[in-house]
């Protein structure tokens, strides 16, 4: 085995399973807060990047200066969905919910689709215009910047859940009549995770977007997101930070022995795998909180 090849892939992949990590880290942010499921995330890490591009267009600023303006679009945008499409549905059983997140996906994919079209837009951040060397490694300059990104954003929302605040939102999670009863705004709540999540949404659409084009694949960064918001458990933020982590060594890893003998398409086997295999072994994920309710 050539051992510098597959360190060079580890590497890779763990950098860039950091990224998938920060698509997770949506997902996650919801369920922690509202346990909600929620498959809106996609479309929203595609959104993100779209109005970065639109806004410096529209202004001729230039990319960098344009995503704070995308940020607090999309933290405003995540606040309209919980008041327009979810908040009436509060108390209404999990699966209507999770249908509900499914429309939202959709919605905002064929909005996008029909605003911009379907054609590719370079993100022209820069962070990828050379190649980085780690003594003999090549790395890629965009994952390993991406995924210094993701850490310091997991450290900021691993602090805000231990704030007031954040233990609000887990209390919500908790039980949302017993925070209604003792004077918590739960749609207040609610509506703040969702902003959040698009914030985090946006940080990792702008990302991705530099390392391929802003179109409609990244909407498909939800099934990564989705799977590692699984295998670290559903209301881990540090448990998907480590999956991440797994789940991009173990799929680069594989692609890069199995693609040149199979044709492709190891990298989507290797991601389906993770989510059945951790869905039937261990469904609650290797770092989330196990409900056993007494019946």
């Amino acid at each position: 085995m050539d051992w510098m090849y597959f360190l060079e892939l580890a590497v890779n992949g763990a950098l860039a399973g950091l990224m998938y990590a920060l698509v997770a880290m949506g997902i996650v942010l919801i369920y922690k807060s509202s346990s909600v499921p929620n498959l809106a995330q996609g479309a929203l890490t595609m959104l993100g990047p779209y109005l970065v591009l639109a806004f410096a267009g529209k202004t001729g600023m230039s990319v960098w200066a344009a995503i704070p303006l995308a940020v607090v679009s999309m933290f405003a945008i995540g606040v309209a969905i919980e008041r327009v499409a979810l908040r009436r549905l509060a108390g209404r059983p999990v699966v209507m919910i999770l249908m509900m997140t499914l429309g939202v996906d959709i919605f905002l994919r064929a909005t996008a689709l029909t605003i911009w079209g379907g054609s590719g837009r370079n993100m022209p951040l820069g962070i990828s215009d050379s190649p980085l060397f780690v003594g003999p490694l090549l790395v890629n300059r965009a994952y390993a910047i991406g995924a210094g990104v993701t850490v310091v954003l997991f450290g900021v929302f691993m602090f805000f859940f231990r704030t007031r605040t954040g233990l609000v939102l887990r209390a919500i999670a908790d039980d949302y009549t017993a925070s209604w009863s003792v004077g918590i705004s739960v749609e207040r709540g609610v509506a703040l995770s969702w902003a959040l999540s698009a914030v985090a949404a946006t940080a990792a659409g702008v990302l991705w977007g530099s390392v391929q084009t802003v179109d409609q694949s990244l909407s498909l960064l939800l099934l990564k997101g989705i799977t590692v918001g699984v295998l670290g458990g559903l209301d881990s933020i540090g448990g998907a930070l480590l999956a991440g982590l797994l789940l991009g060594i173990l799929e680069n890893v594989a692609s890069g022995y199995l693609d040149p003998l199979l044709g492709g398409g190891t990298r989507e086997l290797v991601v389906a795998a993770v989510l059945i295999l951790t869905i039937m072994i261990r469904p609650h994920g290797l770092f989330g909180r196990q409900d056993i309710e007494r019946i």
